[in-house]
């Protein structure tokens, strides 16, 4: 289904296009003077801070639109994830290591408290948060090293933990997350514009909650690890932080009665959900029927991919009573559990090499899985796409795709037969979206 491809593209770009992040921040604003006419016209300082993919161009429409109130700020980003700003901006952005925290960002955190170290009751603080964060915002709480947050990290990206339980343990081995930024940040007030990449769009666990009420525990952490059976496996040291925590030998995170909310709010600005809007309507433009059917899946990427054939399937077979031709939208983010050895691929690679073995000799079916982001898992794809011709095709290479799958090894059976969705990095972060084109 090649030929159908360049139909394709533009409606994958409308939904990029409907969560830009610059575009995002500048909208709200003009929707919600309320908040952005009080900050234009502040007595105190303005500061800026922020971490995420997209937090950059969140960064330059608030330097457009409050330039002359800024004081200074910090921008953490992903490596290759800059935009300039006006040559004398006061904000700074600084790149650091994703999805495993680096050296470059403890010390830009270390740098962005230092600045919140400064406010007064006066002051403001603009916080813009997208997906990422989490490991771009990065400060070990006290006793524990980069070197056991970046171990954990790792651990917990291998075993098919979903985000929620991730941040979960994240924040309660940080100085910085579950609230804690917001901690850090009084007693000026705050505001956080968010860029939501979290299915359900819940604010504690986006980029771990930073400037949110913390509802988890330290026992909940230590209910995941024991559920994922990871005390061997993370570092002692973690495990002795979690424990002590939930002896009441640590502070819990900031809860919802914690008196500092009252000096905090927080925003969404963008999710899935607008993205696969638009996806849906960028198709009824392009002559397709068009359904959104949800943006709450979740679930092994292998498994999903597999549902997402049988779906398929039964549209091509009248099933639903859905008319042709169709295109389904569906919006979330699935999971990897790896297995050794494993290869190099992304959730939504091997989501899309499921699906086309579950699909081999079906026609006029496409599916194309994508990483809003641009980088599906530690590669340079933001994707795949898969029909009933992919099995055929990586065959005649001498590529076999269940072992492929079984070795997580999709990455490099899709860039055999050209099958990569390349869209180099998008600056925005808002799940994941599958369109299932059936005609």
């Amino acid at each position: 289904m090649i030929q159908l491809r360049p139909q394709v593209w533009p409606i994958m770009q409308a939904a990029l296009q409907a969560v830009d992040p610059e575009r995002a921040v500048s909208h709200y604003f003009t929707q919600h003077p309320d908040i952005l006419t009080p900050l234009q016209q502040t007595q105190g300082r303005l500061f800026v801070i922020g971490a995420g993919k997209a937090s950059a161009p969140m960064a330059k429409a608030v330097q457009q639109l409050l330039a002359d109130k800024i004081s200074a700020g910090i921008i953490i980003v992903k490596y290759g994830y800059s935009q300039p700003l006006p040559t004398g901006s006061p904000i700074k952005i600084i790149e650091a290591g994703h999805p495993v925290p680096d050296d470059a960002g403890l010390q830009a955190t270390r740098e962005l408290v230092a600045l919140l170290q400064q406010t007064t009751a006066a002051d403001t603080v603009l916080c813009l948060i997208s997906g990422g964060g989490s490991a771009l915002l990065t400060l070990p709480a006290e006793g524990l090293t980069l070197a056991d947050l970046q171990a954990t990290n790792q651990v917990l990206l291998a075993v098919g933990a979903t985000i929620n339980q991730i941040n979960t343990i994240r924040k309660h081995v940080s100085a910085v997350k579950g609230g804690r930024l917001a901690e850090l940040a009084m007693p000026a007030s705050v505001i956080s514009l968010i860029l939501s990449d979290v299915v359900g769009d819940p604010l504690e666990v986006i980029a771990s909650g930073p400037t949110v009420a913390d509802p988890t525990t330290f026992a909940e952490a230590e209910t995941i690890i024991n559920q994922f059976n990871l005390a061997a496996k993370l570092p002692r040291a973690i495990i002795q932080h979690l424990q002590a925590g939930s002896l009441g030998q640590h502070a819990e995170t900031p809860k919802p009665h914690d008196p500092i909310f009252q000096q905090v709010t927080n925003f969404i600005i963008g999710s899935n959900r607008v993205a696969a809007q638009a996806a849906m309507s960028a198709a009824q433009t392009a002559g397709w029927q068009a359904q959104l059917l949800t943006t709450f899946i979740e679930g092994e990427a292998r498994e999903v991919g597999r549902v997402m054939a049988a779906l398929a399937k039964g549209l091509q077979r009248g099933e639903g009573n859905l008319p042709l031709p169709m295109c389904l939208v569906l919006g979330g983010e699935t999971t990897v559990t790896l297995h050794e050895p494993h290869g190099h691929g992304g959730r939504n690679q091997e989501m899309a090499l499921a699906a086309a073995i579950a699909l081999e000799g079906w026609p006029r079916i496409l599916i194309a899985c994508l990483g809003t982001d641009g980088n599906d898992g530690p590669t340079d794809a933001a994707g795949a796409w898969a029909d009933g011709e992919t099995v055929g095709r990586a065959r005649a290479l001498g590529l076999e795709a269940v072992a492929h799958l079984n070795h997580h090894e999709a990455y490099n059976l899709f860039k055999a037969l050209d099958d990569l969705i390349m869209t180099g990095p998008t600056h925005t972060n808002v799940n994941d979206l599958i369109l299932i084109f059936v005609w």
